[in-house]
């Protein structure tokens, strides 16, 4: 795991240690991995409605066949194995 030094003034490292204090949080680590995982989703979130509204005005749709379905969940079932591959030790 790599470590990051960062500086905050007086009044952000109070209102750190308050949210640690009053959220639960264990140390200063876990709370601002918290906040980057938050932006992270909310930016994965926002990508994600963007793709949704391209595609939804792109065209006119069609119905998906039972076949395309069950060639998703391959292909899903797929990137997954080699997701879980890579991240295992």
């Amino acid at each position: 795991m790599a470590t990051i030094t960062i500086s905050l003034p007086d009044t952000l490292k109070d209102f750190v240690q308050l949210q640690m204090a009053t959220k639960g949080y264990g140390n200063v680590s876990e709370y601002f991995r918290t906040l980057l995982r938050d932006a992270q989703q909310k930016e994965n979130d926002e990508r994600l409605k963007a793709l949704l509204l391209e595609g939804l005005s792109s065209g006119e749709g069609r119905v998906a066949a039972p076949e395309f379905w069950n060639d998703l969940k391959a292909e899903a079932a797929i990137l997954l194995d080699r997701k879980t591959k890579k991240s295992s030790p």
